[in-house]
């Protein structure tokens, strides 16, 4: 039998996390949107199937209308994408109360037709949806899954290979934390073909990377009227390819924590290996007392957004 995922929202993120997928060849794809979208999950699934021949991509892909979640059964991954962009000058929790009831409502048409899936969550905010998610379906905390740092250490990685022209290959960076303004780079653990960062870069090029990795979202945002959407898409693609070839990607992402990090009940970004059992282990590092007040600042703003949940 195939391997099967379903996106659901297929606006930009979802799109492209649909052809980032498309273009891997290792699953059928189901697009759903919510009744107001029509037949747009149609077209845009016929215009990926027609884009196949083109760039010798074979995965089938089906697009509903009408909210429908027909043919979504059995999915051996559902990524949530849906939910209200976030718009210049407005922040990620002001989205709170509008994406609290569209996980609510995927939920509970996903979750009975794939209970056995495992959920990929990139709704904003990030960490705040996941919790959610996490306390709505009941599901063990390694079958749901944020997409943060993934994308973040990604930003931050090519603003360096930016900064150092080098490539991309060579970088290697960690970021911790929510998805956020207060996200943490761990600097000491970010490389340059295995040299640290500081040994590249002097202070304040290094502050100013940093300083544009937290602001990355925002930065994209202003630019475009709208939110990021080939980057995270990749991301979502990486982590699902990662937990349906069960390959042991270790990479930051959101994930409910129960003592790790001296952190309870929340989801917050943290290294974690992917694979077929979803996050099936959480690697803790040990953090400076400058890297943990960092960390502390990033919980307290989670914290806050989901103390605004209505559970």
């Amino acid at each position: 039998m195939r391997s099967k995922i379903t996106i659901v929202g297929v606006g930009n993120v979802g799109a492209s996390c649909a052809l980032w997928l498309a273009r891997r060849g290792i699953a059928d794809l189901v697009l759903v949107d919510i009744p107001a979208a029509k037949t747009m999950p149609v077209g845009k699934g016929l215009d990926l199937l027609q884009a196949g021949p083109i760039e010798h991509y074979n995965a089938r892909l089906r697009g509903n209308a009408d909210g429908s979640y027909d043919g979504t059964e059995n999915s051996d991954i559902v990524i949530i994408t849906g939910g209200l962009p976030r718009k210049p000058g407005m922040s990620r929790e002001e989205l709170v109360g509008a994406n609290q009831a569209v996980i609510v409502d995927v939920l509970d048409k996903a979750l009975p037709r794939s209970p056995d899936a495992t959920y990929i969550v990139v709704t904003n905010p990030l960490d705040t949806m996941t919790y959610l998610a996490v306390k709505h379906s009941g599901l063990p905390r390694s079958r749901v899954v944020g997409q943060a740092g993934i994308l973040d250490s990604a930003r931050m990685a090519a603003f360096v290979a930016q900064e150092l022209n080098v490539s991309i290959e060579n970088v290697q960076t960690v970021v911790l934390g929510g998805h956020g303004d207060e996200m943490v780079p761990l600097v000491r653990y970010s490389t340059v073909f295995g040299r640290p960062l500081a040994e590249w870069l002097p202070a304040e090029r290094l502050n100013a990377i940093i300083d544009r990795t937290r602001k990355g979202g925002g930065e994209i945002v202003n630019l475009l009227g709208t939110s990021a959407y080939y980057a995270p898409g990749a991301a979502l693609a990486k982590m699902a390819e990662a937990v349906l070839l069960d390959s042991k990607l270790i990479a930051p992402c959101s994930v409910m924590l129960e003592g790790e990090y001296g952190l309870n009940d929340i989801c917050f970004g943290v290294p974690v290996k992917l694979g077929a059992g979803g996050a099936e282990a959480i690697i803790e590092f040990a953090l400076t007392d400058e890297e943990r007040a960092l960390a502390n600042k990033s919980v307290e703003l989670i914290r806050g957004t989901i103390s605004a949940l209505k559970l």
